[in-house]
């Protein structure tokens, strides 16, 4: 493949990168959370997020919104925060057809700045078939005024950064991490299969049909299933028996209306990698190299050669010097056979332990790296 000599707008980089294109030069994205400008010094501390990403350089992805809307026919779902000595919960109260009720509940993490679950509204077999009935009278539909404040979005964006849009979380994912709790997921799964297994079929016919909506409809340039897959979580073959088919059919409704899919995953890939180059997705983000993630960029290329990564560190290596993430990055860059379909990031969110300083610094060697692309 030719060199490409002219300079790219972020976005034209990013959408090359995904493409398996030649770029200008390889693209940097590091995802700052919404609590990492409170933790710099000044005057980062009083800059906004965008101000932070111009500072440093970055090549930026941003979210636009997918303009889809959910109702369950039937179905009440209540939400209430309190705040007890634990800090900021979110307790949730599904209320269904015959006096059914499931309880969950989020609380609030500091450090991070993000919601986690922490208690999962199924708890009990009859549990299941309640949470079953809830996905066959959920319906999915466009929502007009969502839709056009994610048009405006795009249109403000423009080409400095590349768009995307959530769609949701395949069904084995969604009931490991959010709807029964790791544990339970899988004593379920063994002691009672074919509830769990009617409740993902019902799971899977709604999330078909958001991804037909918003490949149809979303402004955005990708749209993203926020999987977390990890074998520390699942195993190859619940992969193999609950994820590829699902998220195969996903890949292939996305790519029929001209849309990119991406993969969230941020966990150990390794056992996974030749189910996950067979599903048809155009990326996978947050790809993070060992000991947080179990495969390296090299390897991820060989089982996967069509396939963007869009991740290439991870959250312990930018906790050290920036000469060491340069340093890794340069011997994991050395390894690959091209740096096409390479987008380098912070692949979990960055640390705010990372100042921009540092971030920058590796910012700047990622952009003036030599990058093979024939």
């Amino acid at each position: 493949m030719a060199e490409t000599t002219h300079a790219m707008t972020p976005r034209q980089r990013w959408l090359a990168a995904l493409d398996m294109q030649a770029v200008d030069r390889l693209a940097f994205w590091p995802k700052l959370g919404g609590n990492y400008a409170q933790a710099q010094k000044a005057p980062f501390r009083d800059m906004s997020l965008s101000q932070i990403h111009q500072w440093i350089g970055s090549d930026c992805h941003e979210g636009v919104g997918s303009g889809i809307a959910a109702a369950v026919e039937g179905w009440e779902v209540q939400s209430e925060q309190v705040e007890p000595g634990s800090g900021r919960i979110i307790r949730r109260r599904y209320r269904g057809p015959g006096g059914v009720e499931l309880t969950s509940a989020d609380q609030f993490d500091e450090a991070s700045g993000a919601w986690h679950p922490v208690e999962f509204p199924v708890k009990t077999p009859e549990d299941i078939d309640a949470m079953r009935d809830f996905h066959l009278a959920r319906r999915v539909s466009l929502d007009e005024p969502s839709l056009a404040a994610a048009r405006k979005r795009q249109q403000e964006i423009g080409s400095a950064a590349s768009t995307m849009t959530g769609i949701g979380t395949s069904a084995l994912m969604d009931w490991v991490q959010h709807l029964a709790g790791v544990e339970n997921a899988h004593f379920f799964l063994a002691d009672c299969p074919q509830r769990v297994e009617a409740l993902f079929d019902a799971m899977h016919a709604n999330l078909e049909a958001a991804a037909e909506l918003a490949a149809r409809h979303s402004p955005a340039d990708t749209l993203y299933l926020i999987e977390n897959t990890s074998t520390t979580l699942i195993s190859p073959a619940q992969y193999r028996r609950y994820c590829a088919g699902h998220i195969g059919r996903y890949a292939q409704i996305v790519r029929s209306h001209g849309k990119r899919l991406v993969l969230h995953m941020c966990g150990h890939l390794k056992d996974l990698l030749d189910q996950l180059a067979a599903v048809g997705a155009r990326a996978f983000e947050a790809y993070s190299r060992p000991p947080l993630g179990s495969a390296s960029l090299a390897q991820g290329r060989a089982a996967c050669p069509d396939v963007c990564f869009i991740g290439g560190t991870g959250a312990g290596l930018w906790l050290r010097p920036a000469e060491d993430i340069i340093a890794a990055l340069e011997s994991d860059l050395a390894a690959l056979p091209h740096h096409r379909g390479l987008v380098i990031t912070s692949a979990g969110v960055m640390p705010p332990a990372a100042t921009p300083e540092k971030i920058r610094q590796v910012c700047q060697w990622v952009q003036s790296y030599p990058a093979r692309m024939a």
